[in-house]
């Protein structure tokens, strides 16, 4: 929504639990934060259910937005962490390695460069759909740490995990992204 104040209306709208104001704001966003959602937890009607519920979250919490900081942002880092929590409620997450070196390094590193050049011709929707097919541990991560934009340090206190671990699983979601990149494009060459 471009006008700060037709925004902020809204929200007081939906603070005073006005149910058309509360219409409108869903109807804003919704189409984004499933989309958000989606990145995570790959199946439709689990991502429409963790986005309901961040709605609900989002409505009982809106009195503490204060208008000092982006609002499609805040409610970005509500529904991330909402498909987080259903990741973790439902274990789904694989178990994330502790060990942040058990990868061979030198492997890695060009595989990373190649992958990084692979990428600048990849359209959105072809990585969205690889990015899909990472484990629910790399995907949560990538996801995070590439898209979303957090810090290592942020992903490790989200996850609950070390910050070694965000950056060993970054680094083999991308390794895992490049190979399966790889083989989608050897199929359409080969057809």
């Amino acid at each position: 929504m471009e006008n700060q104040e037709k925004l902020k209306e809204v929200i007081q709208g939906c603070i005073k639990q006005k149910r058309r104001s509360q219409e409108v704001l869903f109807q804003l966003y919704y189409g984004k934060m499933l989309s958000v959602v989606h990145r995570y937890l790959h199946d439709f009607d689990s991502s429409q259910e963790v986005v309901q519920e961040g709605f609900i979250k989002i409505f009982d919490n809106l009195h503490v937005f204060d208008f000092k900081g982006s609002f499609e942002g805040w409610i970005r880092r509500i529904m991330t962490n909402q498909a987080i929590d259903y990741i973790r409620k439902s274990k789904r997450m694989a178990k994330l390695t502790e060990n942040e070196n058990d990868f061979k390094q030198e492997e890695s590193y060009s595989m990373i460069e190649e992958e990084d050049t692979l990428l600048k011709d990849l359209k959105y929707e072809q990585a969205l759909e690889a990015i899909s097919e990472l484990s629910p541990a790399y995907r949560t991560v990538f996801n995070l740490f590439a898209i979303e934009n957090y810090t290592h340090r942020e992903i490790a206190e989200m996850l609950k995990i070390s910050e070694g671990t965000s950056k060993s699983n970054y680094a083999k979601a991308k390794i895992n992204l490049q190979k399966l990149l790889k083989k989608k494009f050897n199929n359409l060459e080969d057809e």
